[in-house]
C-alpha cells in the first residue's frame, strides 16, 4: 500500500498543476512549514516588507495575465501589505495571498504570533477569507481560492493556514476545477444597447482599465473608429486602453463630478466600456451629467454598474461586448470624427539645467526611451506631462496604482519586470515615481537588484508632496504640514541597495543617463532635481 502524502505535498502537487510556481514572500516563523523542503521547480521571490511583497505579486500577476501566490507572515505581515492589497483589489488583479498561523492546539490561549480573527483583518479588501476548519481541507482552499480569485471581477483572495497543518496527511489527491473567466452579455440588454449607440448623433466613447485586461485593446479601437467618436480615459486610471496618440483620443476625464460633467457637455450619448461611473475626488458639486445627456456602461464588475449614480448599465465581459458591438452598431456614413488633442511629438528636445520642470524631464526622455518600453506611473503631479510626451501606445504598457495611495510603483515595477521574463518578453520597464512615493516601498530595489531587471527608476525630486500642495488650495485648506520633504540622499539610499544610480545636473545628462542605464546589467535610480509646480485638479 502506498505511503498516503501529506498535506504540504498534495497542495504543492496542486498548485504545480495550476501554475502557480512562483512564491512572492517574506519567510516568518509561522510560515516555514509551507516553505519546508522548497520544490526546484518553484520560485521563491524575496521581499524586505511584505507591502513591497504584495505589490510586486500584484506586478507579475498583472504581467503574466495569471493568478500570482503571496505568502505573508500571520497578523504582522498581512498587516504591513495592507496598503498594497487595496491597490490590488481595486486593480482586479488576481492573487491568493496566504498568511502563517499559529499551532491550532495552541490556539484557544491566545499564544504570540496567533492572528484571532485572521478573515476578518484582511476584509473587505479581499473576495473571500477562509481559514481552513481543518487541516485535510487545505487543498481544497487552494482550489476554491483560486476559483474565486480568478472569476469575474478578478480579485485578492486571502488563505490562513495554521503551521501545524502542513505536516498532516492529506485525503487524498486535490481535485482540480476550471472556471470561466468571462462572462457573455445578455443578447437582448446589448442589442438595445446597439440600437441606442447607433440612434446617437453625438456619441462620447470612454474606455476603462477592463478593456486593456480584458486583451480588448484593438477591439476598443475598431469601435471608436467605426463610431467616428471622441475617446476619454478614466480619471487616474490603472491601466491605458486607448492609444494616446490616436486621432480620436481626447485626454483622461476630470476627477470632479463638476469637471466630468462639463466635459461631457454637448454630447448626447457616453458610452463607458470598463470603467466605473465614474471615479470622483475631490468633492466639486455638480451634475452628473448635464441635460440632453445620456450614458450607457459595460462592465465586468457587478458592483460598478450598481454604484453607478446615472445611466444604465450591462455587465459582460468587456472584450466580449466590444466584439459583438462591432457588428450590432451601424453608424452613419456620414458622421465626421472630431479633432484630437494637438500635440507636436517631434518638437526639439528642451536643453535645460536642473532644477528641471517635468515636461523637460519627459520630453528628453521621449527621444531616448524605447518604443516597446513600459511605464510605471507614481509621479501623480506630472501625469498630464508624461502623456504629452510619452503617449501610451500598446497594450499592457501603462500600469498605475489602483488605490489612491502611494508606495505601489516602485515593487510593482519589480514585479512587472519578474513577469515579463517569466513569460519570455524582453523589455524595458521605466518606473516615474515621485521623490515622496519611492520612499514608501524602497527596499523593493533590492529585489530588483538581486535579480538583476531591467527596471529604470526615474526619481524626480521636487522636495515636497506636490499634488497634495494642490489639493489643499482646492479643498482651501492653508497651512497644511507635512507636506516638505527636505534631507533626502535617494542616491545613497539606492547605492546602498545595490542598484547603479546617478544624479542629473540637465536633460543632456538625463539623456545620457538614461541611454547607460538602458545597457546595464540591471536596474538604475535616476534622481532628476526639478522644480515645484502644482498640477491642475478639478
Amino acid at each position: 500500500m502506498a505511503e498516503s502524502k501529506t498535506v504540504h505535498e498534495v497542495t504543492y502537487d496542486l498548485l504545480r498543476t495550476l501554475g502557480l510556481t512562483t512564491v512572492f514572500g517574506n519567510p516568518g516563523s509561522t510560515e516555514q512549514t509551507f516553505l519546508q523542503n522548497f520544490p526546484d521547480d518553484f520560485t521563491y521571490v524575496l521581499g524586505l516588507q511584505e507591502a513591497s511583497v504584495l505589490a510586486m505579486a500584484d506586478g507579475f500577476a498583472q504581467a503574466t495575465g495569471q493568478p500570482a501566490l503571496v505568502n505573508l507572515h500571520t497578523a504582522a505581515g498581512t498587516g504591513n501589505a495592507m496598503g498594497s492589497l487595496v491597490a490590488a483589489y481595486r486593480a482586479n488583479t488576481p492573487l491568493i495571498v496566504t498568511a502563517g498561523q499559529q499551532t491550532r492546539e495552541m490556539s484557544i490561549v491566545d499564544p504570540y504570533l496567533n492572528n484571532p480573527d485572521p478573515t476578518v483583518m484582511p476584509q473587505p479588501w479581499v473576495k473571500w477569507a477562509y481559514e481552513p476548519a481543518r487541516a485535510e481541507d487545505v487543498p481544497a482552499a487552494f482550489m476554491r481560492a483560486y476559483a474565486v480569485a480568478t472569476q469575474p471581477p478578478a480579485g485578492p483572495v486571502f488563505l490562513s493556514i495554521p503551521l501545524d497543518d502542513w505536516n498532516k496527511p492529506a485525503l487524498g489527491p486535490a481535485v482540480v476545477r476550471t472556471v470561466s473567466r468571462r462572462v457573455h452579455p445578455d443578447a437582448e440588454r446589448l442589442q438595445d444597447f446597439a440600437d441606442r449607440i447607433s440612434r446617437a448623433e453625438r456619441p462620447l466613447l470612454v474606455l476603462g482599465p477592463e478593456v486593456d485586461r480584458a486583451g480588448a485593446w484593438d477591439a476598443g479601437i475598431a469601435f471608436a473608429e467605426k463610431l467616428r467618436a471622441p475617446v476619454h480615459g478614466g480619471p487616474l486610471a490603472p491601466r491605458c486602453s486607448f492609444p494616446e496618440d490616436h486621432s480620436l483620443y481626447a485626454g483622461p476625464l476630470p476627477l470632479t463630478i463638476a469637471g466630468v460633467s462639463q466635459a461631457v457637455a454637448g454630447f448626447d450619448l457616453v458610452v463607458v466600456i470598463g470603467a466605473q461611473v465614474f471615479s470622483y475626488y475631490p468633492y466639486v458639486a455638480g451634475e452628473y451629467l448635464p441635460e440632453g445627456t445620456e450614458l450607457l456602461q459595460i462592465t465586468c464588475d457587478p458592483h460598478l454598474a450598481a454604484v453607478a449614480p446615472v445611466g444604465e448599465s450591462l455587465v459582460s465581459d468587456v472584450g466580449v461586448a466590444l466584439e459583438q458591438l462591432l457588428h450590432l452598431v451601424k453608424v452613419p456614413a456620414d458622421r465626421q470624427a472630431p479633432p484630437g488633442l494637438t500635440r507636436d511629438l517631434g518638437a526639439e528636445v528642451p536643453m535645460a539645467s536642473a532644477p528641471l520642470l517635468p515636461d523637460d524631464v519627459y520630453a528628453a526622455l521621449s527621444s531616448v526611451k524605447p518604443d516597446d518600453a513600459a511605464v510605471v506611473m507614481e509621479s501623480t503631479s506630472t501625469l498630464a506631462d508624461l502623456i504629452k510626451w510619452w503617449p501610451t501606445r500598446r497594450p499592457g504598457s501603462f500600469f498605475a496604482t489602483g488605490s489612491g495611495g502611494i508606495g505601489w510603483g516602485v515593487p510593482a515595477a519589480v514585479g512587472i519586470a519578474l513577469g515579463d521574463r517569466a513569460r519570455g518578453v524582453r523589455r524595458t520597464i521605466v518606473a516615474s515615481i515621485g521623490d515622496g512615493s519611492f520612499q514608501y516601498s524602497i527596499q523593493a530595489i533590492w529585489t530588483a537588484a538581486q535579480h538583476k531587471l531591467p527596471i529604470v527608476f526615474v526619481v524626480q525630486r521636487n522636495g515636497e508632496y506636490c499634488v497634495l500642495k494642490s489639493f489643499a488650495l482646492l479643498e482651501e485648506t492653508p497651512n497644511v504640514p507635512g507636506l516638505n520633504l527636505p534631507g533626502l540622499d535617494i542616491s545613497s539610499l539606492a547605492t546602498g541597495f545595490g542598484c547603479r544610480t546617478a544624479t542629473v545636473g540637465g536633460t543632456e545628462e538625463l539623456t545620457s543617463e538614461f541611454k547607460a542605464a538602458l545597457e546595464a546589467d540591471g536596474p538604475t535610480v535616476i534622481v532628476v532635481p526639478t522644480q515645484p509646480h502644482l498640477p491642475v485638479l478639478g
